[in-house]
C-alpha cells in the first residue's frame, strides 16, 4: 500500500511528516505527567494523562517491532448476577467496528500493516487488547486503540450484538460444553464463593445471561468502565518514547474522564465446610478429582509461599502427591497443582485424572496419605531451591517477546506489583514459610471437591457427593434466528473531536529487518550443528532432531515411538527418574522428548550459564538410559489413559479420523500416534531399545539459539560428538497418499454434542516443494490470515456459526496436507459446511487486486516479527536443516511475495483446492445432524465410529 501524508483537520492539529520526532498535542489538554521511571527486570517510563489514562513505556531495541496493550481494569468481577459474561462479550464487541476505522477496520488494518493479529483476553479483573506490529505502524495502532476507547460505542447495533452473542456462545460451547471436564471450574466457583461474590461465576458467563443482554446494557457497561481513568496503555518495543508520547497525547488526550471506579478490596471465600459435588460428564472417559482450597488475593504476603507450595506438592517425581498417587498406588499418571491469586481472592487446586474404573475415593485417600507424609517430613530445602531456580528460568522465558513483556506490565499495573518484587518474594522463601501456609490454608481446611465421572459411572464419585448443577444446552434445530450484523444499520451522530480522526496516520520510517546470522559446524561423528547467537536474555533454547520418529513404528504394533519418547526422561543408568528431573530443575532447565511423524525432537531451555551441564544430562538420557521395567509399566498405563482420554475429545477424534481416511490402513500415519491399547500392552523394552539403536548422528541435526556463541556451544556438545557413534540407518519409506478422486463425508457420532467439529482436507504439498510457499501465500486471504480471511469473515463475523475457522498447508519432509478446521454450532452443521465448501470452491475465481494487496502487505511487513523469539529462530534453523531449504530461503520467499499476481493466485487455487475431492470429516451428534449432511451433495455420510473404536 502506498504511503499517505497525514492530513489533520481543525485548529488544534499540528501536521508532522511520518517519522517526525516532536510530540503532537491536542488543544487545551495538559501534557502528560511523568509518574516515575523504573529500572530492574523490565525498565519502564510511566506517565498519566490529564484524563487519567496511565501510560507505560518499555524500550526493547532487539527487533524492529512494538507491542501495544490497552488494558481496561474491568473483568467479570465487575458484573452483576443475571448479567454475567458482559466483560467477555464486550471484549468481542471491542474488536469490531469503530467510528473512524469503519466496520472491521482494526482487523483489516492489522493485516495490511503486518501485525500479529488483534487479540484479547478477559479475566476476573482485567480485559486487555494486544497486538505486535512493525514499528513503522506504531502511530496507526495508537490511533486505532484510541478510536476503540473513545469512538466506538455508537457503532454497536442490535444486529451487531445479536451476531456477536452467537460467536461468544460458540466459544463457550467449544471451551466448556463440548469437551471433557469443561464445567469443572464453573462448578468450583459456584460452590467456593458465596452467592453474589464477584468470583462466584465463570468469566464467560452463562448462555442465558448472554441471551438476555440488551443494547442498553452494553452501552451502560461501556460508559461505566471503558474510560481513560480506568485504563492503562502499555507500549513495549523499539520506538522513540518522546514521539510515542506525543501520539498518545494526541489520540487519547481528549477522550473525557469517566466516573471513578470504586476501590477493589479483597473478599475471602468464607467457605465454612467442605463441599463435595459430582457430575456425570457426557464427554469424559476417565474419572477426575479436583480439590480447590480458598487462598489469598494477589499481593498478599502469603501468595509466593502458596505458589511454591502447590508446585512442591505436585510437580515432579519426588513430590509427595506424585510419589503416592502415581508411583505407589498407581491410580493416575499425573497430578497437577497450582495457586491462582486474583485481585480480590484466590484459590489453590489439586487435580488428578484417574485411570479407567478407579474409584475417586481411592484417589482422595491417596491425597490424604501424601499430605500426611508431607507434614511429617517437612519441606526439603534443596527442593525449594529447585523451585526458585525453575521460577527464574520460566520468568526469563516469558520475556522472550515484547508482547509478553507488555502484557505482563499491564497486569503488574493492575495488581500494584512488579516482576522484581515477585521474584524477590520467591527467592526469600524458607521451608518454614511453606509449612506455615500449608497449615493455614490446606491442612484440615474446608474446600470444594468435584468428581467428574463418565456418564453411567456415578459410583466412581467421592462418597457423599451431591449432584452439581450443570446446565447442558439442548440441540434444537432452528433455535437461533439467522443473523446479519449489517442489518438495520442506522446513521449515528459522530463523537466530536478536535481533528479529523477518519484519516489513517501514515507509516513511519520503514523498519530495518536484519535476518539473524546463522553459524554452521559439524561434529566429528557427522552431527550437523547450527546456531544463532542472541544475548537479549540469559537463556538458551536447543533442539536435537533425529530422523525416523513414527516412521520407525511397526504398523502391526504402533505406538513404540511415542512410548520411547516417554521413557527417555525416566532416569538414566546412574540417576532415578526423580534424580534426573531434579538435576534439570537445579539448572533451571526443561527438557522434553517428542516423537513426531518423521523425526524425534529432544528440545529444551536452560539458563545460558548452565548449558554445558544441561547437555551433559541430555547425553546421559541418550546414551545411558535407565530401561527400568517398573517405569515402563507406569509409562504404558499413562499412554493407555491418554488413548482413552482422546476418545472424549471431539477435536482429537476429528484429527485421528482424518488421518485414518487420508493415509489408509497400510500407512503408519493412519494410526494414532499413541498406538492402540492392545499394541501398547504388547510392546517390550527390547522394542524400545531396538528403536533407540536406530538413532544416528548422520540422520540428525542439533540447533541452538540464545546467549551462547559458536565456540561455547560446540564445547558443550563435545560429549555428544564423541559418545554417539555413526551408523547406517534406513528410514522406512511409505508412498505419498494421493488426493481422493471424489469427495466423501465421514461422520463420527458423539451423542448430544453441542458442536460439530470439522476437519476437511486431503494430502498435499511437502515443505520443500517449489509450490509450497506460493500456496501458503495464496491461502492467506482464504483461511490463513485470521480475521483477514474470508472464512472467518463469513462463518464467524457474518453468520455467527463458529468461534474460529482456518485453512492451512502443513508440509513435512515426505508428506503434507491441506486442511480446514472449525467447530460450529451443532444445529447449523449443514449450513456451515455448505458455506465453507462454497468459499473454498469460489475462492480463486473471486480473488481480487485488493486481496492481492492485502496479502502482499501482510506477508511482507510481518517479516519484521519473523525472528523475534527463540522459537522463531529455531524454526528458521529447522527449515534449513530438517527440510533441506536453501540458506537464503527467506529471501526467496520474500521474492515470491513481491512477485505474486492475481492470475498466479487464481491458478494456484484451481490446482490446490478441489472441493469435490475433499475428505469431509464431521464429529457431532448423529441423531440430529448426520442425515442432513447428505444435502452437501456427496452422498449419504459414512458412519465412521468403527474406524477408530
Amino acid at each position: 500500500m502506498s504511503l499517505r501524508k497525514l492530513l489533520l483537520a481543525g485548529a488544534a492539529g499540528l501536521v508532522l511528516a511520518a517519522g517526525a520526532a516532536g510530540p503532537i498535542l491536542a488543544q487545551d489538554v495538559d501534557p502528560p505527567t511523568r509518574v516515575r521511571t523504573t529500572e530492574g527486570l523490565i525498565p519502564t517510563q510511566e506517565y498519566v494523562l490529564d484524563n487519567g489514562l496511565r501510560v507505560i513505556f518499555h524500550i526493547d531495541r532487539s527487533d524492529p517491532v512494538t507491542a501495544v496493550v490497552l488494558a481496561a481494569r474491568v473483568g467479570s468481577a465487575r458484573e452483576e448476577p443475571g448479567r454475567t459474561g458482559f466483560a467477555h462479550l464486550f471484549e468481542h464487541l471491542f474488536f469490531l467496528d469503530s467510528e473512524n476505522l469503519g466496520p472491521g477496520g482494526l482487523d483489516r488494518m492489522s493485516a495490511r500493516i503486518g501485525g500479529s493479529g488483534a487479540n484479547g483476553s478477559t479475566s476476573f479483573d482485567l480485559t486487555d487488547y494486544l497486538q505486535t506490529v512493525p514499528n513503522d505502524a506504531l502511530e496507526k495502532m495508537i490511533w486505532a486503540e484510541a478510536d476503540k476507547l473513545g469512538y466506538f460505542i455508537n457503532t454497536v447495533t442490535d444486529a451487531v450484538l445479536a451476531k456477536e452473542k452467537q460467536v461468544v456462545k460458540n466459544e463457550k460451547r467449544q471451551s466448556v460444553d463440548n469437551r471433557p471436564y469443561g464445567h469443572t471450574y464453573g462448578v468450583i466457583l459456584e460452590n467456593m464463593f458465596p452467592e453474589g461474590h464477584p468470583y462466584s461465576w465463570p468469566v464467560i458467563g452463562s448462555l442465558a445471561d448472554l441471551d438476555a443482554a440488551t443494547l442498553q446494557d452494553v452501552q451502560n457497561f461501556y460508559r461505566r468502565w471503558y474510560t481513560p481513568n480506568n485504563s492503562t496503555l502499555v507500549i513495549a518495543g523499539d520506538f522513540d518514547p518522546e514521539q510515542a508520547l506525543g501520539w498518545v497525547q494526541r489520540y487519547f488526550g481528549e477522550i473525557p474522564r469517566g466516573a471513578e471506579a470504586p476501590d477493589v478490596q479483597p473478599q475471602s471465600a468464607n467457605l465454612t465446610a467442605t463441599r463435595r459435588l459430582m457430575h456425570e460428564d457426557n464427554y469424559a472417559r476417565l474419572p477426575q478429582l479436583t480439590l480447590a482450597f480458598p487462598t489469598v488475593a494477589r499481593g498478599h504476603p502469603d501468595e509466593a509461599a502458596l505458589d511454591a507450595l502447590f508446585i512442591l506438592l505436585t510437580a515432579g517425581r519426588d513430590a509427595p502427591l506424585t510419589q503416592v498417587l502415581v508411583d505407589e498406588l498407581q491410580v493416575t499418571d499425573e497430578v497437577a497443582g497450582f495457586n491462582q491469586s486474583q485481585q480480590i481472592a484466590g484459590l489453590g487446586m489439586i487435580q488428578a485424572t484417574a485411570f479407567d474404573g478407579v474409584d475417586l475415593d481411592r484417589v482422595q485417600a491417596g491425597v490424604t496419605q501424601a499430605l500426611e507424609r508431607f507434614e511429617a517430613e517437612g519441606v526439603d530445602a534443596a527442593a525449594l531451591e529447585r523451585v526458585k531456580t525453575q521460577a527464574e528460568a520460566e520468568f526469563y522465558n516469558g520475556l522472550g517477546s515484547v508482547l509478553g513483556k507488555g502484557s505482563a506490565l499491564a497486569r503488574y499495573d493492575l495488581y500494584g506489583t512488579t516482576a522484581d518484587a515477585d521474584l524477590a518474594a520467591l527467592r526469600a522463601l524458607t521451608p518454614d514459610d511453606l509449612m506455615r501456609v500449608y497449615r493455614a490454608y490446606i491442612k484440615d481446611r474446608p474446600h470444594v471437591a468435584t468428581s467428574f465421572v463418565p456418564r453411567g459411572q456415578a459410583g466412581l464419585a467421592l462418597e457423599g457427593s451431591e449432584v452439581a448443577e450443570v446446565v447442558v444446552e439442548p440441540i434444537v434445530q432452528g433455535a437461533e434466528a439467522p443473523v446479519d450484523p449489517r442489518a438495520g444499520d442506522v446513521a449515528y451522530q459522530r463523537t466530536p473531536s478536535s481533528f479529523d480522526r477518519t484519516v489513517e496516520p501514515p507509516y513511519g520510517e520503514a523498519p530495518v529487518i536484519t535476518p539473524p546470522t546463522i553459524w554452521n559446524a559439524e561434529l566429528g561423528n557427522g552431527l550437523d550443528v547450527s546456531g544463532i547467537q542472541n544475548d537479549e536474555l540469559p537463556v538458551v533454547a536447543f533442539e536435537l532432531s533425529v530422523d525416523g520418529g513414527r516412521l520407525f513404528d511397526d504398523p502391526e504394533r504402533p505406538g513404540a515411538a511415542n512410548l520411547l519418547a516417554r521413557m527417555m526422561s525416566r532416569g538414566t543408568r546412574t540417576k532415578t527418574p526423580a534424580e534426573l528431573e531434579n538435576a534439570f530443575k537445579a539448572l533451571g532447565a526443561q527438557v522434553n522428548v517428542q516423537a513426531g511423524d518423521e523425526r524425534f525432537i529432544v528440545s529444551g531451555t536452560t539458563l545460558s550459564r548452565n548449558l554445558t551441564a544441561t547437555l551433559d544430562l541430555v547425553e546421559e538420557m541418550l546414551f545411558e538410559p535407565r530401561w527400568d521395567e517398573g517405569e515402563l509399566t507406569l509409562a504404558k498405563a499413562a499412554v493407555t489413559a491418554q488413548i482413552q482420554g482422546l476418545r472424549a475429545q471431539p477435536t482429537a477424534i476429528a484429527a485421528l479420523l482424518y488421518d485414518a481416511v487420508a493415509y489408509g490402513e497400510d500407512h503408519i500415519l493412519s494410526a494414532s500416534p499413541l498406538g492402540t491399547e492392545e499394541a501398547v500392552a504388547a510392546l517390550s523394552m527390547a522394542d524400545l531399545q531396538a528403536m533407540l539403536a536406530r538413532w544416528s548422528p548422520a540422520n540428525a541435526r542439533f540447533r541452538v539459539v540464545g546467549d551462547v556463541d559458536q565456540a561455547e556451544a560446540l564445547a558443550a556438545l563435545d560429549g555428544m560428538g564423541t559418545r554417539w557413534s555413526d551408523r547406517e540407518v534406513e528410514i522406512p519409506a511409505y508412498p505419498r497418499p494421493r488426493r481422493p478422486e471424489q469427495a466423501r463425508v465421514y461422520f463420527y457420532d458423539v451423542p448430544g454434542a453441542a458442536q460439530s467439529v470439522f476437519n476437511f482436507g486431503y494430502p498435499a504439498l511437502t515443505r520443500d516443494d517449489p509450490a509450497y510457499y506460493p500456496s501458503v501465500a495464496m491461502n492467506y486471504r482464504l483461511g490463513g490470515g485470521g480475521f483477514a480471511s474470508r472464512l472467518t469473515q463469513q462463518l464467524r463475523e457474518g453468520q455467527g456459526y463458529t468461534y474460529g475457522v482456518f485453512t492451512s498447508f502443513s508440509g513435512g519432509e515426505t508428506f503434507g496436507d491441506f486442511n480446514l478446521g472449525s467447530s460450529v454450532r451443532s444445529n447449523v452443521t449443514l449450513e456451515a459446511a455448505t458455506l465453507a465448501r462454497d468459499i473454498l470452491r469460489d475462492y480463486g475465481a473471486t480473488f481480487t487486486e485488493e486481496d492481492l494487496e492485502v496479502t502482499r502487505s501482510a506477508l511482507s511487513k510481518s517479516r519484521a516479527r519473523a525472528f523475534e523469539t527463540a522459537g522463531a529462530k529455531l524454526d528458521v534453523l529447522e527449515a534449513i536443516g530438517d527440510y533441506g531449504l536453501p540458506a537464503d530461503y527467506l529471501a526467496r520467499e520474500s521474492a515470491v511475495i513481491e512477485g505474486l499476481t492475481v492470475d498466479q493466485v487464481r491458478r494456484l487455487a484451481a490446482e490446490r483446492i478441489d472441493t469435490d475431492a475433499l475428505i469431509y470429516v464431521v464429529v457431532g451428534d448423529a441423531a440430529t445432524q448426520e442425515a442432513r449432511l447428505e444435502a452437501l451433495g456427496y452422498g449419504a455420510p459414512i458412519r465412521a465410529n468403527d474406524l477408530l473404536d
